[in-house]
């Protein structure tokens, strides 16, 4: 008997252990019997949006993330078939392609009965998932396996890989025809569902990355021209538990702490240790720190406006928002990571305490004096239970990647830079876009010139946002940005003695910072002014591809190991 499974490779060793193929948990419905209706229906498409389907990749991948002296196997160029990411990433990947391809097939014969127009917009649904789960696949592994139907398990077991291009093309197929059937809302700022502005967004993103860049142009300004995004007036408020649902937001996947589906404990990670129950353990890196640009639209080794004294000041207002500026009000604390500030103003009782973000009181608190601000919200320190939204892709990254297919094209204009990366720095800044002596607008310059501006713009835009990781893969940064090494505070006794007693507090020079944004600290620690915390490593001859996992290998014969692995 041939038994149908809605999982690909890994998931199918589960199945196997399983003493009936055929049983199907309560919850769910049989394949042979579901899809009678359009309550079942909606059922089915509905999970296709689960949380664990839309991973982000993860900044710790990359230069933007500190994390104390840890590494991970991207960054200490240890990757490999056997790391747990990579096997449940896969194994996901390809679960939410089966049951979008099951969906599919059960649709095509119309059990329900549907108007066809209704019929036409599940099906969308469902090809904008399958779409969304291939770009994943093709963007990390390149050539992977492909199919569109049910398998039986002899043909997962012999599949072999098609060529990503291929694939590409299927899934440009896939979003066009989701464009074209979806709706542009669904009318209760309901952004988890896909819509015709969200397959015209992912289509753009997936032909970023594999540069075709007219594609990524025409999808991109298909999307602007909607006309029913627009930018959120406020950047550091976009990312708070209030702000869900903005007209900014495009795609996300909501997390709700009355629905159970949250950020969990996880977040303590983030919040400082003055609340008491902070671990201040993952925190924004040196390296994003000194890449936001100057208020004069400079880097900080050539601004004349650069203070190292006070590092925060005459910034780019995304760097504040983005990182908890030293002395500002943060969890209703005073933040100061100073060595002699060992107490701190408590804002809830109106009391000075002791001060447990500076390594003078606390071993622990943030190496780097770093901690994040973008998406921390007050109520973090509650009890540790976070529903924001997921941003898969929002507005302002739709405006970037207008602006970088223009770019690569060639066809640079005024218009065109004020309409995109103007329109997205404007907003950092609280000003029109018209209002060109209010911020470091950009004019019409050569395309070099143009796309280092605009790289740098999308780390300031976008950090923490699960896109870095992907930007300085195709761009082929990460052999420059990953093998640095993770740079932070001298410990105590040595930052007293050679920066705070020297009047060198925070920075003790200007690091120099290079036409792609990287930094250099290495001038600064040859002069023992920086203490360095760890190694990245990234081996270029492999890693720009992640290895299949390892088991898959084992039972298909046909599937072929990516090179170097």
């Amino acid at each position: 008997m041939k038994y149908k499974i809605l999982f690909l490779l890994a998931s199918i060793l589960s199945f196997i252990s399983c003493s009936d193929l055929d049983l199907n948990p309560l919850s769910e419905g049989s394949s042979e019997n579901w899809y009678s209706n359009e309550s079942e229906i909606k059922m089915a498409i509905n999970d296709l949006y689960r949380k664990v389907f839309w991973t982000l990749d993860d900044d710790y991948w990359t230069d933007d993330w500190s994390y104390r002296e840890t590494l991970t196997p991207i960054t200490n160029a240890t990757i490999n078939g056997e790391w747990a990411t990579i096997e449940t990433w896969w194994s996901n990947t390809y679960k939410c392609i089966a049951r979008a391809n099951t969906i599919l097939s059960n649709l095509e014969i119309n059990k329900g009965g549907l108007p066809q127009a209704i019929l036409d917009q599940y099906v969308a649904e469902a090809k904008f998932v399958r779409a969304s789960q291939y770009a994943k696949l093709i963007s990390h592994w390149g050539d992977v396996i492909y199919y569109t139907d049910k398998l039986d398990l002899d043909e997962s077991f012999n599949m072999a890989k098609t060529d990503k291009e291929v694939i590409l093309q299927s899934i440009y197929d896939d979003y066009d025809f989701a464009a074209s059937k979806l709706p542009l809302s669904y009318g209760n700022s309901d952004n988890m569902r896909a819509t015709k502005g969200a397959a015209l967004a992912m289509k753009a993103r997936i032909a970023l990355y594999f540069e075709d860049w007219e594609i990524c142009r025409n999808a991109a300004k298909s999307c602007i021209d909607l006309g029913i995004y627009d930018l959120y007036p406020d950047f550091s408020e976009l990312f708070l538990s209030k702000t869900k649902n903005t007209e900014e937001t495009i795609f996300s996947i909501p997390q709700s702490v009355e629905l159970n589906s949250y950020f969990d404990q996880n977040c303590k990670d983030y919040v400082t240790r003055n609340t008491g129950a902070g671990w201040a353990a993952k925190n924004p890196s040196w390296d994003l720190f000194c890449a936001f640009l100057c208020s004069d639209g400079l880097p900080i080794d050539e601004s004349p406006l650069f203070n190292p004294r006070e590092p925060f000041k005459n910034r780019d207002p995304r760097c504040a928002a983005t990182i908890v500026e030293f002395q500002t009000p943060h969890l209703g604390f005073m933040f100061q990571p100073h060595p002699d500030s060992l107490v701190v103003w408590n804002f809830n009782t109106g009391k000075y305490q002791k001060n447990n973000d500076t390594r003078a009181n606390a071993q622990y608190a943030a190496y780097a004096g770093m901690m994040w601000k973008k998406r921390v919200d007050a109520d973090w320190a509650d009890d540790y239970l976070v529903g924001f939204e997921i941003h898969v892709v929002r507005y302002a990254d739709v405006l970037l990647m207008y602006a970088e297919s223009e770019i690569e094209l060639g066809e640079i204009s005024q218009e065109m830079l004020d309409a995109s990366i103007n329109k997205v720095r404007a907003r950092a800044y609280k000003v029109n876009v018209s209002d060109k002596t209010l911020y470091p607008s950009v004019a019409v310059s050569t395309q070099a010139d143009l796309r280092k501006i605009l790289r740098i713009e999308r780390r300031m835009e976008l950090a923490w946002e699960g896109v870095r990781y992907m930007d300085i893969i195709r761009w082929r940064l990460a052999e420059k940005v990953l093998n640095t090494g993770i740079y932070g505070m001298l410990d105590v006794a040595e930052l007293r003695e050679k920066i705070v007693k020297k009047g060198l507090w925070f920075f003790p020079q200007i690091p120099p910072v290079d036409e792609d944004g990287v930094v250099d600290f290495t001038p600064l620690y040859n002069a023992g002014l920086v203490k360095k915390f760890a190694q990245r490593s990234f081996d270029k001859s492999r890693q720009y591809l992640w290895p299949i996992p390892s088991k898959e290998i084992i039972i298909n014969s046909n599937l072929e190991q990516n090179q170097g692995y």
